[in-house]
């Protein structure tokens, strides 16, 4: 009985700190160009965690371009640059796209 309540609570805990972080996407405009699972203006959550998938340094490099912006590596659209986001919710937002498959 005590594993069966560990195991709700842990997938509770982990299914509100993914919503929490699609929440805090909506909250900082991110859905505007993104989603999670199609190209709009740029590419999904899903394409850009499989594209970093394994790189060393990927996570602290997509922190910048959410806060910089960037651009041709997903084609000529540029993506601006986040002034709205500090760096805090950066790295959690790119830890939950990193997640995402």
């Amino acid at each position: 009985m005590k594993r069966l309540m560990l195991a709700c609570l842990l997938t509770m805990g982990v299914s509100g700190a993914a919503m929490a972080n699609a929440d805090l996407a909506k909250a900082k405009n991110c859905m505007a160009c993104h989603s999670v699972n199609n190209k709009i203006v740029g590419p999904s959550f899903k394409d850009v965690a499989a594209k970093y998938a394994g790189q060393k340094g990927a996570e602290d490099k997509l922190v910048q371009k959410v806060m910089k912006g960037g651009g041709g590596v997903w084609g000529a659209v540029p993506m601006p640059a986040n002034t709205q986001v500090s760096e805090a919710e950066a790295r959690t937002l790119v830890k939950w796209i990193m997640t995402l498959k």
